[in-house]
């Protein structure tokens, strides 16, 4: 959620149930601005906020040129100082699912993880079930990771690759037609692709390359995990994560305002393929 609409976002999804308090927004407002002037950014982001049974973290991200590489994640606890995140290890990504707890809201806290013996992943050489530690900012920065990788989506044509392979904001954005819309063909992860590069080209009629470079959301596994709702006549397109409870995007048809983020316990709904309707 872009840091110059900050402000018409949220009031837009409060409607919607995502909602936070216009102090928190005026102080995110001011801090994240200055934290872009600080640090140079080109732009910075309001990621979203993840509950904690004593503190909540707030987390936020900016880049200095490149839109897709270069994104650096911060995260605070009161909306005023802010941390730098650190990458997820290969360790934490693979603990994460293994995190059944809520988050504290204390970043130095260490959790116990009972890891069973037939663990395939984790797996070691005794035969006995054993404990491994994570720091909650570590298990902080996976459930980040995996979020972004995904559940944050972007429309078609808002972010643009150039020749030298340095992927931009599209300046010239004006919004999806109401058509395309509310078609899932026409949103797209924001995160490097990860499939074919030909997955696009063969699925597409009007294929251009400096648009259709991301992995679109309609393929994705399991089927019906996004739900799109077109709201205010038409005007509106909000699209909900199923399988990241809380995450939310939202665009407003022909114009170029769009944004995601997330309010939730950072956990999965690893349930979700039983719960949907076969077709």
């Amino acid at each position: 959620m872009n840091l110059s609409s900050l402000a018409n976002s949220l009031d837009t999804l409060g409607y919607y149930g995502q909602v936070i308090s216009t102090e928190e927004t005026m102080v995110l407002t001011n801090t994240l601005l200055f934290l872009q002037n600080e640090n140079h950014f080109h732009n910075v982001f309001f990621w979203g906020r993840i509950f904690g049974a004593e503190k909540d973290y707030f987390v936020a991200f900016g880049y200095v040129k490149n839109a897709l590489e270069g994104k650096i994640y911060y995260y605070s606890t009161n909306c005023m100082d802010w941390g730098l995140l650190p990458t997820p290890t290969e360790e934490a990504i693979s603990l994460l699912p293994l995190c059944t707890t809520r988050f504290q809201g204390n970043p130095a806290l260490l959790i116990e993880i009972l890891i069973d013996k037939d663990d395939d992943v984790l797996s070691t050489k005794s035969n006995k079930p054993t404990v491994r530690k994570l720091k909650e900012e570590d298990r902080l920065s996976a459930t980040v990771h995996a979020i972004t990788n995904e559940a944050m989506i972007v429309p078609r044509g808002a972010l643009f690759k150039r020749p030298d392979a340095v992927v931009v904001e599209n300046q010239n954005f004006e919004g999806l037609s109401q058509l395309d819309s509310q078609e899932l063909a026409c949103y797209l992860h924001y995160r490097s692709p990860q499939r074919k590069w030909n997955t696009n080209l063969l699925a597409r009629i009007d294929y251009n390359y400096a648009l259709d470079f991301l992995d679109t959301i309609d393929v994705d596994i399991p089927e019906g995990c996004w739900i799109l709702h077109v709201c205010a006549a038409g005007a509106v397109v909000i699209i909900n994560s199923l399988y990241w409870p809380g995450m939310v995007f939202y665009h407003t048809v022909r114009t170029p305002n769009y944004g995601s983020v997330y309010f939730g316990d950072g956990k999965r709904s690893l349930d979700l393929p039983f719960m949907l309707n076969p077709v």
